[in-house]
């Protein structure tokens, strides 16, 4: 069994994930500032479920409080680090990057530091599709050069990769950045699309649809997502003796136990068509405004997750329709609605 810490356990993966965990025997320490861009009352009843369970403990706390982060690590002494707590939201960073600045990339540098000094077996940290930026060829892959960002949260998450890649380099310190793409599922925040689609429509308001409903998005489910993650802690990638001994495909560096892996669903699906699937769930038919693309977006996102499958034997598989109805299922009970 290990003993893992993880950043964000009242945010909507970092619950999931340290539930998994937890139900498979594992002490699990979580790390969350209850931040208050979306409703602090959702986290809290995911931080209460977890406190329900056997094995977990926390610090709440903000990443950028070294401190505190440094002197909760040291009292846990975890094996692995997931970092997942981070200022979340494409469009959120269009009115204050400097949030982005301060969460993504001095909290994260704080818990690369804790995790060199402790030399904790495996770090691993989240990123992000939006690493792709202007990229067009699809499906993505992790050997994509991803040098277009374009926008600043997108941008603090590749710069979390570089400065991981250093740190992995520097310290041999085995390091796996896993890139998310559209992650939906029971517990979601409520800033992203399902979520307030769903409310939306059952309050009889008017659902923006970006770039007129010519998007496309690899919608993956919770459930996946934080399976593979539970896998990639397994997967500890190894400072390879030379680029010959990289296989075909594998984003492992040539100069560092450091690799970058893809969580998808490797499908694309046409926003329309989720938006027919939320409605079918719900019921209700949704009053649909149709809108030109918002800055920073991107019409499309699919992930190649090829390279997950060779390390763990595992890809993400939930169907986008049974996806969506057990979102559907827990929004109606947890709301009341």
């Amino acid at each position: 069994m290990k003993r893992v810490l993880i950043t964000g356990t009242a945010g909507f993966i970092g619950f999931h994930l340290a539930r998994l965990l937890l139900e498979e025997g594992h002490q699990v320490h979580g790390y969350d500032a209850l931040t208050d861009y979306y409703d602090v009352t959702l986290k809290q009843a995911r931080h209460r479920i977890l406190e329900g369970m056997p094995g977990f403990g926390k610090t709440e706390a903000l990443l950028e409080d070294a401190d505190t982060l440094f002197q909760a690590a040291r009292d846990f002494a975890p094996d692995v680090i997931v970092h997942l707590a981070a200022q979340a939201g494409v469009r959120y960073s269009l009115e204050n990057p400097r949030a982005y600045v301060e969460a993504n990339i001095v909290g994260t540098f704080n818990v690369m530091e804790i995790a060199r000094e402790l030399k904790i077996s495996h770090l691993l940290m989240a990123s992000t599709s939006s690493a792709y930026g202007a990229n067009e060829e699809m499906p993505f892959k992790e050997t994509d050069k991803a040098d277009t960002p374009l926008t600043m949260y997108a941008a603090t998450k590749k710069a979390n990769e570089v400065m991981a890649h250093s740190y992995a380099h520097l310290w041999d310190l085995p390091t796996t950045m896993f890139r998310f793409f559209t992650v939906y599922g029971p517990w979601m925040r409520p800033d992203l699309a399902p979520f307030k689609f769903a409310d939306a429509i059952l309050a009889g308001r008017p659902i923006d649809i970006y770039n007129h409903g010519e998007m496309y998005r690899d919608f993956t489910y919770v459930d996946d997502l934080v399976r593979g993650i539970r896998l990639l802690m397994d997967a500890v990638p190894a400072r390879p003796a030379s680029s010959a001994d990289i296989a075909p495909g594998d984003s492992l560096s040539p100069a560092a136990p450091f690799r970058i892996v893809n969580i998808g669903n490797s499908t694309r699906v046409k926003l329309l068509d989720f938006v027919d699937i939320i409605e079918a769930e719900l019921g209700v038919k949704a009053i649909r405004n149709y809108m030109d693309m918002q800055p920073g977006d991107v019409p499309a996102t699919w992930a190649d997750a090829s390279l997950l499958q060779s390390l763990t034997g595992y890809r993400p598989q939930t169907e986008f329709r049974d996806g969506i109805a057990k979102f559907v299922s827990w929004f109606r009970e947890y709301y009341g609605r």
